[in-house]
């Protein structure tokens, strides 16, 4: 799975802004910390959907930029962000879950109007976007 760092800042007066360092007219913002990762991850797969994406660039050469290090410098970060690229093909999977942990996931599946494999997928695409 391919994967692109994101350069965060934080204005002071406002909202954490995101911008990916390998794709320039992509941008994102979040209120929140927690929800950078969402925020961003889904800025990628809408980009994704138009454009074709280049090879992601790896650290060390995104590191070796003057721009970058200055940004860092005054104090922005980079996360590492995961393309889960939109696909309407629908693969039958075969699943093995003790029987508890099975009654807990359609009870929540339920809860929010949602089919098994609903929220199943919906569970992993954000523990995916979450490990970067």
């Amino acid at each position: 799975m391919r994967s692109y760092l994101a350069l965060v800042h934080k204005d002071p007066d406002s909202a954490f802004g995101l911008s990916f360092p390998d794709l320039p007219s992509v941008f994102s913002a979040a209120d929140e910390e927690g929800d950078l990762i969402d925020k961003a991850a889904e800025a990628l797969r809408l980009w994704a959907e138009d454009e074709e994406l280049p090879e992601p660039t790896p650290i060390d050469v995104l590191l070796a930029r003057p721009d970058l290090r200055e940004e860092l410098a005054q104090g922005a970060f980079l996360i590492r962000v995961p393309l889960i690229e939109d696909d309407v093909r629908v693969v039958r999977a075969n699943v093995t879950f003790e029987a508890g942990t099975l009654r807990a996931i359609d009870a929540a599946a339920a809860k929010r109007g949602l089919t098994r494999s609903a929220f199943l997928a919906s569970c992993a695409r954000k523990e995916i976007e979450r490990a970067g």
